[in-house]
């Protein structure tokens, strides 16, 4: 199986699993991933800073009609719903707040299933509420591949326990796993063409 993408969903304790997550990937890792991570409104992208001084792959915030490419990161930027287009481009819009939050990991989750369907990896980590659980699970319906943080290595373990509370996630693991998992995959990836 060639995964094309992956989506990864944050919220409270996002910044410190992101840190492990983005110091430990290797620089060559191919498969493009698209980041929501809860933050206020007004936020600076100061914090994308921080992450790319202990990053080996380049954070950039997503933009309006950008194409997604292999071996990127892009985060959504704050207040905006990050979309992904059927073309593979995102779409940013400010419709209404889902789940109070705005970007909405489920609105990033559910349009990146329908655009990449089974070649999709969905990732729920720490966080404080749901968001995240309907997109994982719409994920999983659409053939992808569904990874979840065990809830008690979360810094927030609502978000990650939610989503193993509506269904039977692929995977169940501390964060340090997930990484080995995702560069394994990458491997295969990079094998298989």
């Amino acid at each position: 199986m060639q995964y094309e993408a992956i989506v990864i969903g944050v919220s409270s304790g996002g910044m410190n699993a992101m840190k492990i997550i983005f110091s430990q990937l290797p620089n060559e890792f191919g498969i493009p991933i698209i980041i929501v991570q809860h933050i206020g409104s007004h936020s600076e992208n100061m914090w994308i800073k921080l992450l790319n001084e202990r990053s080996n792959i380049e954070l950039i915030e997503a933009d309006e009609k950008e194409k997604i490419e292999k071996g990127k990161v892009y985060i959504a930027p704050a207040n905006y719903h990050l979309l992904i287009e059927r073309d593979k481009t995102f779409t940013l819009t400010i419709d209404e707040r889902v789940n109070y939050a705005r970007p909405s990991i489920d609105v990033l989750f559910e349009t990146a299933a329908e655009a990449y369907q089974n070649k999709l990896i969905g990732v729920v980590l720490t966080g404080s509420n749901n968001d995240g659980t309907k997109g994982l699970q719409r994920i999983k319906e659409c053939g992808g591949l569904t990874i979840v943080q065990d809830p008690d290595t979360a810094e927030s373990y609502y978000m990650p326990a939610s989503a193993i509370a509506s269904f039977l996630p692929d995977h169940i693991l501390p964060l340090e796993e997930i990484v080995k998992l995702l560069i394994e995959i990458d491997i295969q990836n990079k094998k298989s063409k």
